[in-house]
C-alpha cells in the first residue's frame, strides 16, 4: 500500500442521489447478485499466507493463482487467442536487475534466556527486507546499545563483530552499524497510529539495502515488547545474543498479469483496474487482488450470458505497485491515448471495527487538496497541501463517490473520501494525465504490520467495493444518451451541494475574521472546477457526443455559474 511514509484520516458530506436511471439501477442489481464475496475472500486467503516481493516464489503464486480464476472465467491466454476470444489475458515477464528475496525463518534469543525474543513463526516481519543469511548454526555477538546514531556519539563504540541496537528504523541502524564493522543492526521505530503501546507486539516491515545483504549482514525489526525487553536486560548489564536468519535470493522475472474485456464497438478505449500483489499483508493488499479477481469473474460471466456488453473494454492488472501500473500507461503511446479512466484497488477489505478504519474514496486534486476545511480531511498517511495550478477539474471525482453511495443506500456500508495524498497505483495514471482514483481503507492500527492477517478482513467490505468500482466500470464504458443525460445532472446536484457546503464554511471563516476576498476566491475556484468537471462530460457516450448532452452540459454549466454568483454575492 500506498509508498512513502504516512497516513491519514477523512471524510466528506455523504450526499445520498435518488436513482431514477433504469439502465444504471440494472447493472448495479446484476452486478450485486452475481459478485460472489467468498471467491473474493479465498483469494485473500490464499495470497495473504506468502510474504510477497516482486520475483519471489509467493508473489509468483499469487499471479499463477489469479491466473487459474481468469481461465476458469472464460479468459483466453493471448498467445491462442483468437479474433474471436472478447475475454483475453496475458502474463508479462521481464528480468529483475537484482535477485529477489524471501524470508524463510529467523530467531533472536537473549543468551541465557530460555524464551526467544522473536520468532519469525509468529513475527513474520521480523526480518528486514534483503537480510542476508547466517550460518545455518546462528550466530551469538555482544549488543550495543546507542541511544544516538549520530556519528559524534558513535566515535566511541567499538562495534567489529557486534550488535548495535537503536530506536530508529531499521535501515538507518544497519548502515551506520555495517560501516563500523557490525554483524547486523535492530531497530525499532513505530508511528503512533499502529498504536504500539496496545500492540505491543506489532513489527512494521521494511528493510535494509540490497548491497549490505551481499555481505550476509541482516537488520531485525523490534516490536515494543521486544524492544522493551531487550532495555530491561541491558539494565542488568552486557548482553550476548543468538541469532539465526534465513532468507533467500534467486534470479527471477517480474511478472503482471493483466485481462481484458474487449468493447464491442470502441475497444481502443478502456476503463484500467490495478492491484498490486507485492507486499505481505491481507489487506495490503491480498484484498485488493482477491477484490479484482473477483470483479474479473464476475463481469465475464454476465458478458457470457448476455447480461453486460461494454462497448468500450476494461482491463485488469495485477503487478508491482506503482511499477506496474506506470509501466501500463507509459510504455505503449498508442494504448496510453484510449486509456480514459484509472482506478486502483489498494487495502479494500478492512474490517472497519477491527483496524480502526473505515472506507475511502481518495480523489483527483480538486479544491479540497488546496482548502482541507470542513469535514474534509487528510489520513494519516499525510497529504501536503496542493497549489491552485494542481486541480484537475473532473467528474470522475462525484461519479465514483456516487456509485459507491448507490451500493451504501443498500446495506448502510459507510463511504467517506480523502483529498489526493498519493503513493499507490492511482498516481502513475494522474501523472500521465489520465484520470485516476484510489478505493482504500484508512486508519488502521494493522498497516504493514505482521498483524494485518485473514481475522482482520471483511467478505462485506470486499463486495462493497467490488461492486461498485465494477458497475462505475461498466457505466462508463457502455453509458447510453439517456444515462450521460442522467449523470450530467447528478453531478450539477453534487455541485450545489459543494457549493452551499463551502458556503457555509465561507461564512463562518467571515465571521471569524477571514478575508471575504479570499473566501470569494475559494467559492469561484469550486465553481469552475465544476464548470470544468461537466466539459468533460462530454466523452460519457462512447462513439459521438450528441447535441443532447452538448446541451444538458452547457445548461448545467450556465446553473453552476448562476449559483455560485448567487452565493459570492450573499457573502
Amino acid at each position: 500500500m500506498k509508498k512513502i511514509q504516512l497516513l491519514l484520516f477523512i471524510l466528506i458530506p455523504a450526499v445520498l442521489f435518488s436513482q431514477n436511471d433504469k439502465e444504471l439501477a440494472e447493472t448495479n442489481n446484476v452486478i450485486r447478485k452475481a459478485f460472489n464475496e467468498k471467491n473474493a475472500y479465498a483469494t485473500v486467503a490464499f495470497v495473504e499466507q506468502r510474504w510477497r516481493l516482486a520475483g519471489n516464489k509467493g508473489f509468483d503464486e499469487s499471479i499463477f493463482y489469479v491466473e487459474d480464476i481468469l481461465k476458469k472465467a472464460g479468459y483466453v491466454n493471448e498467445a491462442v487467442a483468437t479474433t474471436k476470444n472478447r475475454l483475453t489475458y496475458r502474463i508479462e515477464r521481464r528480468p529483475l536487475k537484482r535477485p529477489s528475496w524471501e524470508p524463510v525463518d529467523a530467531i533472536v534469543e537473549i543468551v541465557g534466556d530460555p524464551v526467544p525474543l522473536l520468532s519469525f513463526k509468529t513475527n513474520r516481519n521480523m526480518l528486514a527486507i534483503n537480510s542476508g543469511n547466517t550460518p545455518p548454526e546462528g550466530i551469538e555477538a555482544d549488543l550495543v546499545y546507542a541511544e544516538k546514531t549520530t556519528k559524534e556519539a558513535l566515535e566511541s563504540l567499538d562495534l567489529k563483530g557486534k550488535l548495535l541496537f537503536a530506536d530508529q528504523g531499521v535501515g538507518q541502524v544497519h548502515r551506520i552499524a555495517v560501516q563500523k564493522g557490525a554483524i547486523g543492526a535492530l531497530g525499532y521505530s513505530l508511528p503512533g497510529y499502529l498504536k504500539p503501546t496496545k500492540h505491543t507486539n506489532s513489527i512494521q516491515f521494511t528493510g535494509i539495502s540490497y548491497s549490505d545483504s551481499l555481505s550476509k549482514t541482516f537488520g531485525i525489526l523490534l516490536s515494543t515488547a521486544a524492544k522493551d525487553r531487550l532495555k530491561a536486560a541491558l539494565l542488568k548489564g552486557p548482553v550476548r545474543l543468538r541469532i539465526k536468519t534465513v532468507a533467500t535470493f534467486r534470479t527471477s522475472d517480474e511478472l503482471t498479469i493483466i485481462a481484458d474485456i474487449k468493447g464491442n464497438s470502441q475497444p481502443d478505449e478502456r476503463f484500467v483496474f490495478s492491484a498490486h500483489v507485492q507486499e505481505p499483508g491481507a489487506n495490503d493488499n491480498a484484498t485488493g487482488v482477491g477484490t479484482l479477481a473477483e470483479m474479473a469473474r464476475t463481469a465475464a460471466e454476465l458478458i457470457s450470458k448476455g447480461k453486460l456488453n461494454p462497448k468500450r473494454s476494461i482491463s485488469f492488472l495485477w503487478g508491482d505497485e506503482i511499477v506496474s501500473t506506470r509501466r501500463y500507461v507509459t510504455e505503449d503511446k498508442e494504448r496510453a491515448k484510449g486509456i480514459l479512466w484509472g482506478m486502483s484497488l489498494d487495502m479494500v477489505g478492512e474490517d472497519v471495527k477491527k483496524t480502526g478504519g473505515s472506507f475511502l474514496i481518495e480523489k483527483m486534486p480538486d479544491p479540497s487538496a488546496v482548502w482541507t476545511r470542513g469535514e474534509e480531511k487528510h489520513t494519516e498517511w499525510g497529504g501536503g497541501v496542493l497549489k491552485e495550478k494542481d486541480i484537475v477539474p473532473h467528474y470522475f471525482n462525484d461519479f465514483i463517490l456516487n456509485r459507491c453511495l448507490d451500493q451504501a443506500k443498500t446495506n448502510g456500508w459507510i463511504v467517506k473520501t480523502n483529498p489526493f495524498e498519493g503513493g499507490s497505483d492511482h498516481t502513475p495514471f494522474l501523472q500521465a494525465n489520465i484520470p485516476g482514483l484510489l478505493m482504500w481503507h484508512f486508519t488502521d492500527e494493522f498497516y504493514h504490520t505482521d498483524g494485518d492477517r485473514l481475522e482482520n478482513v471483511s467478505a462485506w467490505e470486499m463486495k462493497n467495493v467490488g461492486v461498485s468500482a465494477l458497475v462505475a466500470a461498466i457505466t462508463l464504458t457502455s453509458s447510453s444518451e439517456k444515462t450521460a443525460l442522467f449523470l450530467v445532472e447528478e453531478l450539477k446536484v453534487s455541485a450545489f451541494k459543494r457549493l452551499e457546503v463551502e458556503m457555509k464554511l465561507s461564512q463562518d471563516a467571515i465571521k471569524n475574521g477571514g478575508s471575504k476576498e479570499k473566501e470569494s476566491h475559494i467559492l469561484e475556484t469550486w465553481s469552475n472546477y465544476y464548470f470544468g468537471a461537466l466539459a468533460k462530460m462530454n466523452n460519457l457516450i462512447p462513439g459521438g457526443f450528441t447535441p443532447k448532452l452538448e446541451a444538458a452540459i452547457q445548461a448545467a454549466q450556465k446553473q453552476v455559474s448562476e449559483k455560485s454568483e448567487q452565493l459570492i454575492k450573499a457573502l
